[in-house]
């Protein structure tokens, strides 16, 4: 009796249809794909949460200036992760748009990074949001314009001339409220205090990250940290303030593990889109 079963005719044909590809092929594909989904949708919900707390803005800034300021913002904001999500949707390959990944996913599902969450506060907090997110935003868009990736290139390419002005803005406006009047400066530096510890997660590297910069489809945040804490520093030399010392990190959005405050976010923002589900307009 032989060692092995004979080889049959129907075993060659099913071998035949699974050239040029063998067995451990596809799931170094799928894996590639799982990664390029997880970080479009990293750059899709950072873009998209922030653009929706900022909207919270519109109607009550602390000038008509500001107002159209912030959200005009937004709507980049916003454009941002319409272009990010749809192209989520097509590489995930399950029927998704950018508007279902946008009002039909729970909390645990979003991977933005938990500064882009937290609470408008006050305007001074909300400018140390924008002023710490901005600058990192723009300095990693900078190096995705070199993405080996056609679309994560020209995404890039498109959103940092945006996200250069969103920068200059909150730059402007630090100095402004630092080198303000007292008050202003004491709520500049409780903004900036209260942000800071949601810095560090900025520039966390993890498996799915590190796969995508080995194929030079990200680039590493690492690598541009000491220049964003030299950019900060200037802006709050500028402004007169201190640069927070350093707190305790708190990591995790990229994860989905959030803070209470995006679910309060979400609850208006999928109101309509879960109430009607299958509504068109």
């Amino acid at each position: 009796m032989p060692s092995l079963p004979p080889i049959r005719p129907e075993d060659e044909a099913v071998a035949e249809r699974a050239r040029p590809h063998g067995a451990f092929d596809q799931p170094d594909l799928d894996q590639h794909q799982s990664a390029r989904f997880d970080y479009l949708l990293r750059l899709g919900d950072d873009a998209l949460i922030l653009g929706q707390r900022l909207s919270e803005w519109c109607g009550h800034a602390p000038a008509l200036e500001v107002d159209l300021s912030l959200a005009n913002l937004a709507l980049d904001l916003v454009g941002q992760a319409t272009l990010a999500l749809n192209e989520a949707g097509t590489c995930e390959g399950k029927g998704r748009d950018g508007d279902a990944l946008a009002f039909h996913r729970d909390v645990l599902d979003f991977k933005n990074c938990l500064l882009v969450e937290q609470p408008n506060g006050d305007f001074a907090q909300t400018i140390a949001r924008q002023l710490l997110y901005s600058t990192w935003q723009h300095m990693l868009l900078q190096g995705l314009c070199g993405s080996s990736d056609r679309f994560v290139s020209e995404f890039a390419a498109k959103s940092v001339k945006e996200v250069a002005y969103h920068r200059e803005l909150a730059s402007e406006w630090a100095v402004r409220l630092g080198d303000g009047t007292e008050e202003s400066a004491r709520r500049m530096a409780a903004g900036l205090d209260w942000c800071w510890r949601f810095v560090p997660e900025l520039f966390e590297v993890d498996d799915t990250l590190s796969r995508l910069i080995e194929r030079g489809v990200a680039v590493d945040p690492k690598a541009f940290e000491g220049a964003y804490r030299e950019a900060i520093g200037k802006v709050l030399a500028d402004a007169r303030l201190e640069v927070p010392a350093d707190q305790r990190p708190i990591l995790g959005g990229r994860r989905g593990h959030h803070s209470e405050h995006l679910g309060h976010l979400l609850a208006p923002m999928q109101f309509l889109q879960r109430t009607y589900p299958d509504a068109t307009w």
